[in-house]
């Protein structure tokens, strides 16, 4: 029977050669195999693998090898602090996507019970961290993917979260003469011969790639915001590093005003976030840039 500090040195050494994150990445799969905690792995290390539990640890080695991500390995990734179930029927939320609900939350500080629109929620991790924040909110999630929507469901019941309603379709279908107080989104934006593909071949290519460039799901939310925003609200939009000017052009060019890019923690334009125009403002001009 192999020790517990045998194995992990030895995975550790073996993932080193596809993985900047090795002894991380070793100890989580090691506790995975065992039923355990990192802590507690650091705290016997003398204890055995059974031989069952020596296979499954190789089977989920060389996964890893292979560069699936290891919150499919496990079947979980944690977002805004919520353990969320992850497949690869969705996309593994990323801490920069922490951002947007942060922006969300932001604008919506001041209204009383607001409605809100996560398109294309995939794990659902944007709309249950906006609804756990906000249980006064009315949100409501929507993706295409029946599969995806079901992992999403899935985290609502399981972290008690009750005021999320998930709807199937694309876009804006399913929410035809509705309007909201925020629109938030993270979708496909990326371009269908990108070489950042490569590293991200265990991901659902429908939640990664857009067409016209990787714009073309941007541009999609953009055009439909205007007619589905209450006066005021805002549509808070995640895109690539170097896609920040050519949301920008979007939102402007759907009517929207008071636009705004905003960087990561890496300085990285990230979220851009325009608003509808009030009421009372008959010849919007918007106002871009960033920050």
């Amino acid at each position: 029977m192999t020790r517990s500090a045998d194995a992990l040195a030895s995975l550790r050494g073996r993932l080193a050669a596809t993985s900047t994150t090795a002894a991380l990445d070793a100890e989580i799969l090691l506790a995975q195999v065992l039923g355990t905690t990192r802590a507690a792995l650091a705290a016997a290390p003398g204890r055995t693998l059974a031989p069952s539990q020596a296979a499954m640890l190789e089977s989920l080695a060389r996964r890893r090898m292979a560069g699936e991500p290891i919150a499919y390995l496990i079947g979980r990734r944690e977002f805004w602090s919520l353990e969320l179930e992850v497949t690869p029927d969705v996309l593994v939320p990323r801490p920069e996507t922490e951002l947007t609900v942060e922006l969300a939350l932001g604008v919506l500080a001041q209204a009383s019970r607001p409605a809100v629109l996560d398109l294309g929620t995939g794990s659902g991790a944007i709309a249950l961290a906006l609804a756990r924040e906000r249980d006064d909110a009315a949100v409501t999630a929507v993706d295409a993917s029946a599969a995806a929507l079901a992992v999403a469901q899935r985290n609502a019941r399981k972290l008690g979260i009750g005021n999320v309603r998930f709807l199937r379709g694309s876009w804006y279908e399913p929410v035809a003469g509705l309007r909201f107080e925020a629109i938030v989104s993270n979708p496909p934006y990326v371009a269908a011969d990108d070489p950042a593909l490569a590293a991200l071949a265990h991901e659902p290519r429908l939640a990664l790639v857009a067409d016209r460039e990787g714009l073309g799901a941007l541009a999609s939310v953009c055009s439909g915001a205007r007619a589905h925003l209450r006066p005021g609200g805002s549509l808070i939009l995640e895109h690539g590093a170097s896609q920040g000017a050519a949301v920008r052009g979007l939102m402007s060019d759907s009517g929207l005003v008071d636009i705004r890019t905003h960087r990561d923690l890496a300085s990285h334009e990230r979220v851009t976030r325009g608003m509808a125009p009030p009421q009372a403002l008959e010849s919007p001009l918007s106002q871009e840039g960033s920050q």
